[in-house]
């Protein structure tokens, strides 16, 4: 019997199919139902049970069969090629199992369907063209989300009059849509989305679709005219469309204006998405003619002009977003007006003036996000007015304090953000009504005074709470204890004082505390987050009790031997220099003395690191053996050794070939000594003699960033997994902020690139190398010569050619903005898998020239084939975060990389963006992504481009 032989083919791990037994009549069974006359089952409606295994082919048997439902279950294997003999079958419904391998051809032999439903599957192949061709009574037809690539059937169209629903989205299909398409004169709904289609605008087919009623054909790649006339004629073609209410052409390569825009006066549009194009021009006046506007999306375009208020005035507009363009001046002063406007984004552009307090009257207002403009003056306090649920005015230059009325704000549940702005004054109390609230961010300003305790008592779910760098005094609340939900804390660089509290230990879910750079002292607690405290999450506080913290004695204990030891100290030095100055004049022994070359104080080397002879480094490499050698470069040679001590390093040869050779080592000496960071590769110990100077490093098992970009031998493509480049990435940055932004002295590294990125055995990147580094000096960064250096070098090159900044070629004085472009080009390379010098890129074409021309367009061909493979692997879910992540690291990169050097972000920001984007990949995809600099601040439906 063919339902049994189907039962034996699936598991029901729920029982659901209990009565499906020979007790029991058929036409009784769950699912199923019969002709009351010939008892021949009709309906076989099973979905949403948790059946598993797989779909029997006896079920072509049921010869009466007119419909088959086993959707939202997860049968795996092939679709049985005998379905096809269902003649009656009416209805064809597998959506959502795991159905893997191609289309069966025999389909095409249901003459009588007209429902076919097989999305979110596996499969795979070309789309079947005897479906298309023979199945002439399909009036519904829905294969998105699998893995189907090629063409569509060139005579899609010929023979589906009745078609109403093609849904193609999220496959892999290439070519053009087919003109044959435009007989089916009843289709409503077309939905090509997230493909690889090339081409113009079909014009000339929907023209012929009266019927219209949704266009979805975003993130593929099409393409129109650089003049806009192609833009423009499809905007013409659809302007008799009257049922036509929701058009998406987003995240093509679409050129022109919105001129024509207004010309849909006659069309029911309720919604647009013409975001990521590269459309030109104002926002036309007359858009308010669209009248059942309910949705605009022009984001990341390359729009100008003026807001025009008219937008505001649209009567059903719900939501706007208009981010990353290039709109310029102030945001209109809006009339009384009674709109149902909920969201609206124009962050990431040129705006400025101030915030006007009558956007207050938007009373619907949910979302206002203005982050990344020029917008200057006070928070206008009649915001406070509006249910605000988010609101990010980050990265502008408001002035004056936080207003009372808007701190106060009982609707805000997502983000409060004021990050980066010059807001003075007090942290206000009234931050403790935001009950709902998950992220409060106002690091980077000018606030002072004391951390209100009633945050720590009200703001029950908060996520996140950033109020570093500004210039909080006073105690960290021990309320702050009460904040279970918390997850990261951090009050770095303010002038926080007193004990950390032990109340902190409660926060089960706080994964992340940074105390740095405080005045706090006294013993840390034990217990909670505070066991996987980082050094770096701590120092510059006089904290003690822990690792690489002074032990709690009491303070007149701790003078006492601070004096002694001095003395001590003292004694030694004076002892030491005399007992060298003898010894190098009898003999020519050289060994790790109180200073290199008299350029280190004694207490950063006799201290901290042990001493090691030239005899001791001879033996630890085997005489210097080639079988040893790790690394060579115009600096020299890098050994693998081991010590007598049984620790494993590497030693940095260098080569003497002139004073600049001297300069170079006693440069990277000088620097080394004054960092210490987890992101940057410490010195273990150093030898310096005359003829001989070398430096000694912790050794790095997994070798260099370059090994693994560009690997040799048989493993010619990189095997490091997006997560892995991500956090790469990041770990960079970090060492990066803290050379240009805590070190106790500011340093600019000026040959950052791959083979200067070192990775641990847990991954975890370390910056190396600062041979031409350059020290800052004091307030260089105050004047119009900022970054002006000591002990500068102007004919020594300034980095590695690809990775220089292109001011440096014009004389500019080395600048962290210098490293910054660097740090771009890495993250491009890591993107692309293509170096700067790569042999591919034409002589007139940059890396960021080429990834400009591709990147909007053709994006696959610049990404890592060995990224695109993985992605292409993931399910439906990660493959999202990871073209988001994508899209982020690109835009990361060319924002880095940009001609003018006060236009690129600081290290920073940018360590910033990086962290969120980890987050996001560790999958806390509520994150504000790269809210600072200009990426995608949202999770747009970013197109199956891969």
């Amino acid at each position: 019997m063919a339902l049994l032989a189907f039962r034996e083919g699936i598991q029901d791990p729920d029982t659901v199919l209990s009565n499906w037994n020979e007790s029991t009549d058929v036409c009784h069974w769950l699912g199923v139902t019969c002709n009351n006359t010939s008892g021949r089952v009709l309906t076989l409606v099973l979905p949403q049970i948790s059946l598993h295994g797989t779909i029997s082919p006896f079920l072509s048997n049921l010869s009466q069969l007119q419909v088959l439902d086993l959707s939202y279950n997860f049968l795996r294997g092939s679709i049985p090629g005998e379905i096809g003999a269902l003649s009656d079958l009416l209805v064809l419904s597998l959506r959502n199992n795991e159905l893997q391998h191609t289309v069966p051809d025999n389909l095409g032999m249901l003459a009588n369907l007209f429902y076919l439903d097989l999305p979110a599957n596996e499969l795979e192949g070309k789309l079947p063209p005897s479906v298309f061709h023979n199945c002439t009574n399909l009036q519904y037809v829905d294969l998105s989300d699998n893995y189907f690539e090629g063409p569509i059937p060139l005579h899609i169209g010929t023979s589906l009059h009745r078609l109403r629903s093609l849904i193609l989205s999220r496959n892999s299909l290439i070519g053009s849509i087919p003109p044959s398409l435009s007989n089916a004169t009843n289709l409503t709904i077309i939905a090509l989305h997230m493909n690889s289609l090339s081409g113009g605008l079909p014009s000339e087919i929907v023209v012929h679709m009266p019927a219209l009623w949704s266009l979805s054909l975003s993130y593929n790649r099409l393409s129109s005219d650089e003049e806009g006339e192609e833009l423009n004629h499809f905007f013409r073609a659809i302007s008799n469309l009257t049922h036509l209410e929701e058009l998406e052409i987003a995240g093509n390569d679409l050129r022109g204006t919105l001129s024509s825009l207004a010309g849909l006066i006659h069309v029911s549009l309720s919604k647009i998405f013409l975001q990521e194009n590269r459309i030109r021009g104002a926002i036309p006046s007359d858009v308010s003619n669209l009248r059942n506007l309910t949705v605009l999306d022009l984001s990341r375009n390359l729009l100008e002009g003026t807001i025009p208020l008219q937008l505001f005035l649209l009567p059903k507009i719900e939501r706007i977003w208009i981010s990353d363009n290039l709109l310029h001046g102030e945001l209109p002063s809006l009339p009384v007006i009674s709109t149902k406007l909920g969201i609206l984004d124009l962050s990431r552009n040129k705006l400025s003036g101030r915030i006007p307090s009558s956007i207050s009257k938007l009373r619907s207002m949910r979302h206002l996000l203005l982050s990344g403009n020029l917008l200057a003056g006070s928070i206008p306090s009649s915001l406070g007015s509006i249910k605000l649920e988010k609101l990010d005015l980050s990265h502008n230059q408001l002035t004056g304090a936080i207003p009372a009325e808007v701190a106060s704000l009982r609707t805000m549940a997502f983000f409060f953000n004021l990050s980066h702005n010059s807001l003075q004054g007090m942290l206000p109390k009234e931050l403790s009504n935001m009950e709902m609230v998950q992220e409060i961010d106002l690091s980077s300003n000018n606030l002072t005074g004391s951390v209100p305790p009633e945050v720590g008592n009200f703001c029950r779910n908060v996520q996140l709470l950033n109020l570093s760098h500004n210039s909080l005094q006073g105690p960290i609340p021990k309320t702050f204890g009460n904040l279970r939900t918390l997850g990261s804390l951090d009050l770095s660089s303010n002038s926080l004082s007193g004990g950390v509290p032990d109340s902190l230990r409660n926060c089960t879910n706080l994964k992340q505390l940074n105390l740095s750079y405080n005045r706090l002292s006294g013993a840390l607690p034990r217990g909670g987050v505070f066991d996987t405290l980082t050094h770096e999450s701590l120092e510059g506080n006089y904290l003690c009790g822990v690792e690489r913290f002074r032990s709690c004695h009491s303070t007149r204990s701790l003078k006492f031997f601070v004096s002694l030891v001095s003395i001590i100290f003292m004694v030694l030095f004076f002892l030491t220099i005399t007992c060298v100055t003898a010894a190098k004049a009898r003999r020519g022994t050289a060994f790790l003395r109180n200073g290199v070359d008299g350029s280190w104080h004694s207490a950063n080397l006799s201290s901290r690191h042990r001493r090691v002879t030239y005899r001791e480094l001879w033996e630890a490499t085997g005489g210097f053996d080639q079988s040893r050698l790790i690394g060579s470069g115009g600096f020299g040679h890098v050994y693998r050794a081991m010590l007598s001590d049984g620790s494993s390093v590497a030693v940095k040869v260098l080569q003497l070939r002139d004073h600049n050779s001297a300069r170079t080592f006693n440069r990277e000496c000088e620097v080394l000594k004054t960092i210490r960071h987890r992101n940057l590769m410490g010195i273990t110990t150093a030898c310096s003699r005359p003829e001989f100077k070398a430096l000694v490093f912790p050794f790095m098992s997994e070798g260099s960033l370059e090994d693994h970009l560009h690997p040799k031998g048989d493993r010619m493509s990189s095997r490091l997994s997006l997560t892995e480049r991500v956090s790469i990435c990041s770990d960079v940055a970090e060492g990066m902020a803290y050379l240009h932004h805590h070190a106790p002295v500011k340093v600019i590294h000026c040959d950052l690139k791959p083979s200067n990125i070192l990775l641990a055995g847990d991954m975890t990147a370390m910056v190396s190398d600062f041979g031409i580094a350059r020290l800052v000096s004091p307030g260089g960064e105050g004047n119009a010569s900022s970054d002006c250096m000591t002990n500068s070098t102007p004919n020594l090159l300034r980095g590695s050619f690809g990775y220089v900044a292109p001011e440096y070629g014009h004389g500019r004085t080395a600048s962290t903005k210098g490293d910054v472009y660097s740090f771009g080009i890495v993250v491009l390379e890591m993107v692309t898998g293509k170096r700067p010098t790569d042999d591919m890129l034409d002589e007139d074409l940059s890396l960021i020239n080429w990834v400009k021309r591709h990147y909007g367009s053709h994006l696959v061909d610049i990404v890592d084939s060995s990224l695109v493979k993985n992605l292409r692997e993931q399910s439906h879910e990660v493959k999202r975060l990871w073209e988001v992540a994508i899209m982020e690291m690109i835009e990361l990169g060319l924002l880095c990389t940009q001609e003018a050097p006060a236009s690129r972000p600081t290290m920073i920001s940018v360590a910033d963006d990086l962290n969120k984007l980890k987050h996001y990949l560790g999958g806390d995809t509520t994150a504000s992504l790269a809210s600072s600099q200009g990426m995608i601040s949202s999770i747009a439906d970013i197109g199956d481009d891969w």
